[in-house]
């Protein structure tokens, strides 16, 4: 029987992972310790006796060869797999690879200084005893991000920052020359330059101070850094989107379909300061009605090849915060050009549509229009004449803050509108989409940017009035050229995880909702019906983000599978191109091919989809992030104030509640809760007191106080007071 090698570490140096580093690329050739040791620059006794041993060991584990005695050679075998760190918040990760089954489990001390989002080549350990697969870091070929934000805590000759992040595992050391303006206890933007092979921390250097931490400017810039966004634009940008012609000349106009004398309108948010889309209405003698959804034209002010458009695809995006935007084109565009604002005419690019009493769609025509606004109307306004006919918006609901009176013309246009929109959702629920109304927190902010009060916003028959023709303009543009069978850039989703529907299931199934797995038709109506069945419900919240994390992402690509979630074979972003860098592309396309331009290049404009989804998930993070960090600053002073709440997690180190009158989410830490011993049930979800039996489940309603509110770490601490029976 083989001896078995025990394997010793060496903190000093990582033997294996260099030498497997090294003899991963010299596949071809085998080579000796001594000829290993040189290429490690291990010159000493001690060394090279480390290298024998870890040579043994990695024959051992099947990693390398010896072909001949002495002679080491790498294995290149299948479980050599390039992949991405996923890190948890305990130090361990798992390897990310579309061509595995599963993720691979990373143990901390094989990481091999790998972080969060790295991409790598591990070795891949083989199954044994029905145990799951482990991995081992052998190579990082490209780091995810060597910039970081955090606080600094400078000492005499140096000093360490340290991250809020709970997946960066270590601090980053930064020598005394490298401290630049930075004093003790700010808010830093970090850059990793170094990690020597001996040290513990990677080297770096402040590039920004942001601030003192806990103060608000500090924080949300904070947040941006923290995902690589911008805070303003470059002077050079700003300088060339000024020097923009932003006139609507004459020898435009002729070259488009002039359609200012058509009855055109907006509706949007009543705080929105760009209008990227409006509506035109037309009643034609067939008896059929002319639509157009007409969207700023934002690529004929921003050319290819210009630093604008450079700037704009970098950004892919705006960004929502919570108390500002940050947009992806300069103001002069954002706010006043590429702005439908009223009374004035604007380029557009437009989808017109000729639609019967049934909201058939009879005819369609795309192209570049000059437009005018005749009126300006915000969601609650347009809301209501839908509900009360009435064309005199009142005071409290008009932009104005006094009565306000609209033309009879766009009135009737609204309630016509929304007649054919009712109509189109109907059908488009019928044929399996599913609806996402989720609850949105909004926040009343002072002159400060201070929370003092959380409302929820809903969408109503206005704003599905909006949603069904920008649908509809989104999806006839990417049907009219993926019929072409031509490269476009769709707006994809993917089915649901079958896994998690059944976890929804074994949730959902405590409220009394079940899901019908018989088919794909029937599991978009019964998620239908769930959604429906929670609305305005204790449950809801926690029913609809359970029910999101169920579905796939949704992407940017030139592969068209579908888009789920609304049951369309074709679906693309056409009219937001002032906020959305995809719809800017959507538009160049269509125009090309219009003018009868021969298909682009499929792999150019998927790495541009794959930029652009990426730009998106960060925007998305960091939107997430400033609703949190006003939820934590909304509840730091209601300390010792009783809440009910709902049980939104449940995990071994503690349960998550949700506060029922503000949707704000706190953590209760499993020893902090006194009245019994509990112990996490992994099948139940659910923490169980060993002496009372008392169980604490997904969806149950607890009161809890709040006990720390941590602005930097964006997070809540709440007191268990008792489950509310």
């Amino acid at each position: 029987m083989a001896k078995k090698i025990k394997k010793k570490k060496n903190k000093e140096f990582d033997f294996a992972g260099k030498i497997l580093k090294f003899l991963s690329k010299n596949t071809t050739k085998s080579y000796n310790y001594k000829q290993i040791a040189g290429q490690l620059s291990v010159n000493d006794t001690q060394g090279r006796n480390e290298i024998i041993k870890e040579l043994k060991y990695l024959v051992s584990k099947e990693k390398i060869e010896e072909i001949e005695t002495g002679k080491y050679r790498f294995i290149p075998k299948a479980n050599y797999i390039e992949g991405y760190i996923d890190m948890t918040t305990r130090k361990t990760a798992y390897l990310v690879c579309e061509d595995l089954e599963e993720d691979v489990f990373i143990p901390t001390n094989n990481l091999r200084k790998a972080l969060d989002g790295d991409f790598v080549k591990a070795y891949i350990y083989n199954k044994r005893n029905g145990k799951k697969p482990e991995g081992e870091v052998v190579e990082i070929l490209e780091r995810h991000k060597t910039q970081f934000v955090g606080v600094i805590e400078i000492q005499k000759n140096f000093a360490f920052v340290s991250t809020a992040d709970p997946k960066m595992y270590t601090d980053i050391f930064v020598p005394k020359e490298k401290i630049g303006d930075a004093l003790d206890g700010e808010v830093v933007v970090v850059e990793i330059e170094d990690w020597p092979e001996k040290a513990d921390s990677p080297f770096g250097r402040v590039l920004k101070v942001l601030g003192k931490q806990g103060e608000h400017d500090t924080e949300i810039h904070a947040i941006l850094a923290e995902y690589g966004l911008p805070s303003d634009f470059p002077k050079e940008v700003d300088a060339f989107a000024n020097k923009i012609d932003t006139s609507i000349n004459e020898e435009e106009i002729a070259r488009r379909r002039d359609m200012r004398e058509v009855l055109t309108f907006t509706i949007d948010p009543k705080d929105a300061k760009d209008f990227d889309d409006a509506l035109s209405f037309e009643k034609l003698e067939n008896g059929n009605y002319s639509v157009g959804i007409h969207i700023a034209d934002v690529s004929h002010y921003v050319q290819e090849g210009t630093i604008l458009d450079e700037e704009a695809f970098n950004r892919g995006t705006s960004v929502y915060l919570v108390d500002r935007t940050i947009p992806m084109l300069p103001e002069v565009l954002s706010n006043f050009a590429c702005s439908l604002r009223p009374n004035e005419d604007k380029f557009t690019f437009s989808a017109v549509f000729e639609i019967n009493e049934k909201a058939e769609v009879v005819d369609k025509w795309f192209g570049r229009t000059v437009t005018h606004s005749n009126q300006r109307m915000a969601y609650e306004e347009a809301q209501y004449i839908i509900e009360t006919s009435d064309r005199t918006i009142p005071e409290g609901i008009s932009l104005t803050g006094a009565d306000q009176e609209v033309t009879e013309e766009v009135a009737e246009a609204v309630l016509k509108l929304n007649d054919l929109a009712k109509i189109m959702r109907k059908k488009r629920m019928g044929e399996g989409a599913i609806s996402f109304d989720k609850v949105e927190v909004k926040f009343n902010l002072d002159e400060n940017d201070v929370p003092v009060g959380v409302f929820f916003k809903e969408a109503k028959e206005a704003n599905h009035l909006i949603e069904e023709f920008m649908l509809l303009a989104n999806r006839k543009v990417s049907e009219f050229i993926g019929k072409q069978k031509k490269t476009f850039v769709y707006r994809v989703h993917d089915e649901p995880d079958q896994e998690k529907l059944f976890g929804l299931q074994s949730v959902i199934a405590r409220f009394g909702h079940k899901i019908n797995f018989n088919t794909k038709a029937s599991i978009s109506k019964s998620l239908n019906k769930l959604l429906k069945d929670v609305h305005g419900k204790k449950e809801q919240n926690l029913v609809d983000t359970l029910t999101i994390r169920c579905m796939s992402k949704a992407s940017y690509s030139t592969n068209n599978i579908g888009h789920y979630g609304l049951a369309f074979d074709y679906y693309s972003h056409f009219t937001s191109p002032i906020r959305r860098y995809p719809d800017v592309m959507a538009h160049r396309l269509l125009q090309h091919y219009l003018d009868k331009g021969a298909s682009v290049s499929v792999d150019d404009f998927e790495k541009k989809c794959n930029h652009c989804s990426s730009r998106e998930s960060l925007a998305a993070n960091a939107e997430r992030d400033s609703i949190k960090y006003m939820q934590v600053k909304y509840m730091e002073d209601q300390k010792g104030q009783e809440f009910l709440g709902v049980i939104s997690g449940v995990t071994e180190w503690g349960i998550y509640v949700e506060i029922v009158e503000n949707k704000c989410e706190g953590m209760v830490r499993i020893r902090e809760i006194k009245d019994d011993y509990y112990v996490f049930e992994e099948k139940q979800y659910a923490l169980i007191g060993q002496a009372n039996k008392t169980m604490l489940q997904l969806g149950d309603e607890v009161i809890v106080t709040v006990k720390n509110a941590d602005l930097v770490k964006k997070q809540l601490d709440f007191n268990y007071i008792r489950k509310n029976s």
